[in-house]
């Protein structure tokens, strides 16, 4: 009983610490601690630890390379030449605004992962509806909502597909292909409520705002970002760890900013995120210490099993709410292993519930809580109960619906 009621206290330091974040610390300096607190206590033995950090090693690799690829994105200019495209596609007409953060926030979040959306695209999208004169708050919602919603699609835009890939059994390619009609379908049904709810700020004129030639698209940043795309996929169905593959498009973006004298090893270093990585493994461990010490057992009553539709929308309902109990990370980290004997269908469920179900509360993910932290930065107040309210018209029918998408690419490609 007393290792059991440590290891919950643990997990709630460290998620109550990783959104608060007092003196500003990094979420590292209370989870790493946290995890040596439930292993001296004897709450989960060392040699589930080093199952744990041997699980995490790839998929914790695999997150440094595209924090660094996305960085040296940014870098190169790929996000300014974004935004720039944006208001020039716009045209000064806020609801082709919206289209087209919509657009690009989906492909950035798919192909780059959710915190390239939040970090770098984010302030793109202040500095787009500034230039040109239009209300940033339907915009800027619109990178919060997306960068969860659009992380369906690959096993890379979200660290929850990261960690829940290897159970799912199915091939980068396969993946993709299951989760193409969900990840469509929660899109259109954000655009939708977003085009309703925001209408007044949509509806304001716009006067004057500028509208320059865009810069110069830098085109071998692009062309590695889809040649590493292109790598996760033949990596995967050759048996090699696609991190490798983001570690091949960091680096050569990386050599290429170093020759020009753009960046520096220290800068590159620091671009990975590394208190965030140790944050990771940390999580990880105190997780699996309260799921052994009781967690899994209640949560293997309350969880659907198989693949049919009532189990599958039940299976997506709990993910979604334990997300929002917890946060999303260890949601994955405690439900994946009690869905994957039920089959990939049960354990991309699982995903559509992690990934769609934190846009109801900021603590949902991770993602948010830094998404509001920007926005703040940028002088810009987000309101609580505006935001639950649109979490409320998204979040439900997003979920069920992309649930239903899923069960149909189940059958149309069955596993």
């Amino acid at each position: 009983m007393l290792v059991e009621s440590l290891s919950v206290a643990a997990l709630a330091v460290v998620l109550v610490c990783a959104v608060v974040r007092p003196f500003r610390w990094p979420e590292a300096a209370f989870a790493v601690p946290a995890a040596g607190v439930v292993i001296i206590s004897g709450a989960i033995p060392l040699d589930d630890v080093r199952d744990e950090a041997a699980r995490l090693g790839p998929v914790i690799g695999f997150l440094a390379g595209v924090l660094v690829l996305a960085k040296l994105c940014a870098d190169e200019g790929l996000f300014h030449a974004c935004g720039t495209w944006m208001a020039r596609w716009a045209a000064r007409r806020p609801r082709r605004l919206l289209t087209a953060v919509f657009g690009l926030a989906s492909v950035i979040t798919a192909a780059l992962s959710l915190d390239a959306t939040v970090v770098l695209l984010t302030p793109v999208v202040f500095a787009t509806a500034a230039r040109m004169g239009a209300l940033p708050k339907p915009h800027v919602y619109a990178s919060a909502h997306l960068s969860n919603t659009a992380s369906l699609l690959l096993p890379v835009s979200n660290l929850t597909n990261l960690l829940a890939f290897t159970a799912t059994g199915l091939s980068f390619t396969r993946f993709a292909l299951l989760m193409t009609l969900p990840w469509l379908v929660a899109i259109a049904v954000e655009y939708a409520v977003f085009q309703r709810f925001f209408a007044a700020e949509l509806d304001v004129p716009v006067d004057g705002g500028d509208t320059a030639d865009p810069p110069e698209m830098p085109l071998f940043a692009l062309v590695t970002v889809v040649a590493a795309l292109a790598g996760f996929a033949v990596a995967s169905a050759v048996g090699v760890d696609p991190a490798w593959a983001a570690a091949a498009g960091a680096l050569v973006l990386g050599v290429r900013a170093l020759v020009r004298g753009r960046t520096t090893p220290v800068a590159i270093l620091r671009s990975a995120s590394p208190p965030f990585l140790a944050f990771v493994l940390a999580l990880g461990v105190v997780v699996r210490a309260v799921v052994d010490n009781g967690l899994g057992d209640a949560l293997g009553h309350v969880l659907p099993d198989g693949a049919s539709l009532p189990a599958l929308l039940g299976t997506a309902a709990v993910a979604g709410l334990l997300a929002n109990l917890i946060n999303n990370l260890p949601a994955v980290l405690a439900l994946v292993p009690l869905a994957a004997p039920s089959g990939p269908g049960a354990v991309l469920a699982v995903l559509i519930g992690v990934n769609i179900g934190p846009n109801l509360t900021y603590a949902g993910s991770l993602a948010t809580l830094l998404w509001r932290r920007i926005a703040h930065q940028h002088e810009h107040d987000v309101d609580l109960r505006e935001f639950t309210r649109l979490g409320l018209l998204t979040t439900p029918a997003a979920l069920v619906l992309s649930t239903l998408a899923l069960w149909a690419s189940l059958r149309l490609l069955p596993v």
